[in-house]
Order: structure tokens, then C-alpha cells, then sequence
């Protein structure tokens, strides 16, 4: 009995947000329109829409008003900020409890499978602007003793991880390389120093460094 008064309840409920007519009483509401056939009933807009609809006017006005009257509160550009603050923040977190996922290792590596990884990734990525000897183009001469960030392990690493000159310089390829990818890049990179290219470019930086 109380299944019965349940289910009863429910049927009410749906029947006040959708006033649909029961089925078999169509011709309660049918109109006169007829196109080729086909009628139309005169259905009312159902309350739950209506409802929906009012309640998204009025959190429109709310925040027109909010946004004109409150800006201090409601600025889209403090919102967005405090979003990438949040966001940066959250970045810095899972760092920190994952260092190991993170830590790049600055040993060089001399084995012939490492440095043969990184000169695949090298003449897939670095040519372009390095030549594939290493002698420079659009980028630097990475053969020379002279370094615009640094030479050294630890220095190309973070040039290849974070990028180099901002505006000028090459891109950020950490989204690219693993940090194992990018330590055998850096190593390979490490033993083009000292070669000899076939058309080398002038030296650049005033850092200098050799693997010697």
C-alpha cells in the first residue's frame, strides 16, 4: 500500500513539471491545423523548462549586476589569475610530492645506446636550426667552447627542459622528451663539443665551457 501511495506521489510530481496529457486524450487538445496529414496538439511549454528558463534570466541579471556593481568581486580577469595562481600552485604540489617523477638526472651519459638515442631525437628535432654536425644555423654552434645559457650537463638540461632566450631562443621541449630522453639529448649534445663541422657558424655567448 504505502509502494502504491509512492509511486502515486511520483506520477504527481511528473505530471506538475511536464503537464503532459495522458495518453488517449489527444483529441482534448488536438488543433485544426493539419499539414498533409499530420495534426498538431496543443501542448502548454512544460513548467520544468519554464521554470529553468526564469532561473537562468535571473542569475543572468545577478551577475550583470555583480559584474557592473561589484567588480572588485566578480572581475573575470582576478577570477582567471586566481585560477592560474591555483592551478600553478597545484603543479608546484604534485611536484613536490613526486620528486622522482621530476628530478632530472645531470649525469652524462657516454654509452654508445645513450648517445645514439640522443642523436636520433638530435637529427629528429635539432637539426633544423643546429645542423645536423652540430655547427649552428638559426641556433648556435653547439661544437664551440662558447655557451649563450651555459654549457655543462646541468646547464643544457635546463635549456632543453625550460627553453631558452625568452622571445629568441629555442622552445621549451620538455613536453616532448622524458626526463631520460632529455638527459640522453643533453649528453649527445655534450659530445659534438670540440668537433669539427663542416660549415661552422661563429661562436655566440660569452660562457665558456668544454667537455675537455
Amino acid at each position: 500500500m504505502s509502494d502504491q501511495k509512492q509511486i502515486s506521489g511520483w506520477k504527481k510530481f511528473l505530471q506538475s513539471m511536464t503537464k503532459a496529457h495522458e495518453l488517449g486524450k489527444e483529441e482534448e487538445i488536438m488543433t485544426d491545423h493539419d499539414y498533409d496529414g499530420i495534426k498538431e496538439l496543443d501542448n502548454v511549454l512544460p513548467p520544468w523548462w519554464k521554470y529553468g528558463f526564469y532561473i537562468t534570466i535571473a542569475i543572468g541579471i545577478f551577475y550583470y549586476v555583480q559584474v557592473f556593481t561589484n567588480s572588485e568581486e566578480y572581475s573575470q580577469e582576478k577570477e582567471y589569475a586566481a585560477e592560474v595562481e591555483k592551478g600553478k600552485q597545484e603543479v608546484e604540489a604534485y611536484k613536490a610530492a613526486n620528486p622522482e617523477l621530476f628530478k632530472l638526472d645531470a649525469t652524462l651519459l657516454t654509452d654508445d645506446a645513450s648517445l645514439a638515442a640522443g642523436q636520433k631525437n638530435f637529427e629528429a628535432y635539432c637539426v633544423a636550426c643546429h645542423m645536423a654536425d652540430g655547427g649552428g644555423g638559426i641556433g648556435p654552434n653547439l661544437t664551440d667552447d662558447h655557451w649563450i645559457l651555459g654549457g655543462g650537463m646541468e646547464n643544457i638540461l635546463k635549456t632543453l627542459n625550460e627553453g631558452g632566450r625568452a622571445g629568441k631562443g629555442m622552445i621549451s621541449w620538455k613536453n616532448t622528451f622524458n626526463n631520460d630522453e632529455l638527459q640522453q639529448l643533453a649528453s649527445y649534445v655534450i659530445s659534438l663539443n670540440g668537433t669539427t663541422p663542416a660549415n661552422p657558424k661563429a661562436a655566440e655567448g660569452d660562457i665558456i665551457w668544454s667537455k675537455q
